[in-house]
């Protein structure tokens, strides 16, 4: 797999960058130069406005003189560093700032045309022709005696104004580069807390894909993407212990099936070439049916539990009273009882106890518990059985004072084919299935079971069953 996404991310980092040079050397050039261009044409128009009635209109009224004008025009212009003109409506020129005083010369502006700004009240240029460089000149028009008597137009330099817009442009270009520097740092950011990670995760999955389930990592992060690491870690997990699982499955079933087998062989070879004499057939023929009906009870468990595995497992559900098959299933184990010398103890809640199941699956739980429960207890005990209705719920209770089982195996008891240390010496003929059976079938009711054991004190089995409505 190429893997290109960070490529992408420092691609797309440096695009920003790009784009964001020419936006500010462009757009934001022009748009600033437009900005400070118009904010010196409004000033610049408004002091014109405030010459052409005063200094201008006086002069044009005899108020004031040509001089007294002139010395006012010059330090404005100084002021506003511009020039400041005053010319009639032909274009011949009256005063210029920019020079001395001379009555006896006379300057005219070829082809001058008060509407030259075109609807405006400034315009951008040599002023027809009168300047070398551009200039932004703006005009108001002098009236006296309801007639206009000339203009004043001030001029100012672009190259200033342009000068102003760079230092402004260049302001821009920093912060930019303070962007640009931060957008690093939120780069720098993402790879740690977001590539990083990601890029141990697809290292992950390029493992589990190759097989290797055992592989380990870790993401330290409490966000979404730690916890896609942790989940994708369990998944493994659980994925490596199904295989072990499997491993182990295909192992036990193996042993089971070639234990009984062996045996089978071994005494049908020793009967077929004299070893055994005849006068002894009947007993290791016995012992050949009783490793047949283990494989028979063998294989009718696996089957059992491969039904209850597939999906959509039928249950063939009745309302029947819990009571009477509780009771009925203990009446099946009078006989070992009675050879152990154990005693069955029965706390039913009323007379009768309807509920809503798999009367044949829930008898089959019931057996496998108690059969457990008869085969580890020892002499002379007690198997409780109680029943406690709650909420809607009957909870069965199977308690026996047997050799118990040790706590780090209690999470393992309900896999297939286990079976405790404790437990091995006890129940050689036991298949290690009954259990999963139990859980599979009270599962499958949408219920619970649990278990409560102590080595040396005794075991514990409590499963809850639907108490069926009165009216059905």
């Amino acid at each position: 797999m190429k893997k290109t996404l960070y490529l992408k991310f420092i691609l797309a980092y440096l695009i920003f960058g790009f784009f964001g040079f020419v936006v500010v050397a462009t757009f934001v050039s022009n748009m600033t130069l437009d900005h400070i261009k118009k904010t010196h044409a409004e000033s610049l128009y408004k002091e014109a406005i405030q010459i052409a009635n005063t200094y201008a209109s006086d002069l044009y009224s005899n108020r004031t003189s040509l001089d007294t004008v002139k010395n006012q025009i010059d330090a404005l212009a100084v002021y506003m560093n511009s020039t400041i003109w005053i010319i009639n409506p032909s274009g011949r020129m009256v005063l210029d700032s920019s020079s001395p005083l001379d009555i006896e010369k006379e300057t005219v502006i070829e082809n001058f045309d008060s509407t030259a700004t075109a609807g405006s009240y400034y315009t951008v240029g040599t002023f027809f022709g009168c300047f070398q460089d551009d200039m932004l000149s703006v005009f108001a028009p002098i009236t006296y005696n309801y007639r206009v008597q000339g203009y004043v137009v001030i001029h100012m330099s672009m190259s200033a104004i342009k000068r102003e817009s760079s230092s402004f442009l260049n302001i821009s270009y920093i912060m930019l580069i303070i962007l640009f520097v931060l957008s690093l740092i939120i780069l720098i950011f993402f790879t740690e807390i977001v590539y990083v990670p990601l890029k141990k995760i697809i290292s992950a999955t390029e493992q589990y894909a190759s097989g290797n389930m055992h592989y380990e990592f870790t993401v330290e992060s409490a966000d979404e993407m730690g916890y896609l690491a942790a989940s994708l870690n369990y998944m493994a997990s659980e994925i490596a212990r199904a295989e072990d699982n499997q491993k182990k499955f295909v192992a036990n079933v193996s042993h089971d099936f070639r234990s009984p087998l062996t045996s089978i062989r071994g005494y049908l070879e020793a009967m077929i070439d004299g070893t055994v004499p005849p006068e002894l057939y009947e007993k290791y023929l016995n012992i050949v049916l009783n490793e047949t009906d283990r494989l028979k009870k063998l294989t009718d468990s696996l089957l059992t539990l491969n039904n209850l595995n597939t999906k959509g497992v039928y249950l063939e559900k009745s309302v029947f009273d819990l009571n009477t098959t509780i009771r009925n299933t203990a009446a099946t184990f009078e006989g070992v009882c009675k050879d152990k010398s154990v005693a069955i103890e029965l706390v039913l809640t009323g007379d009768t106890m309807p509920v809503d199941a798999d009367m044949g699956k829930i008898q089959q739980v019931l057996y496998n518990i108690l059969d457990n429960a008869i085969k580890f207890s020892p002499q002379d005990s007690i198997i409780k059985i109680e029943t406690t209705e709650k909420k809607n719920k009957v909870f069965v209770s199977i308690k026996d004072r047997g050799i118990g089982i040790p706590k780090e195996d209690l999470k393992l008891i309900w896999d297939r084919f286990y079976k405790s240390d404790l437990s091995r010496g006890k129940d050689k003929k036991g298949t290690g299935l009954g259990l999963s059976i139990t859980k599979e079938i009270i599962m499958a009711h949408g219920e619970h079971i649990n278990v409560i054991s102590t080595v040396g004190v005794g075991t514990e089995f409590i499963f809850s069953l639907p108490v069926a409505d009165e009216d059905e």
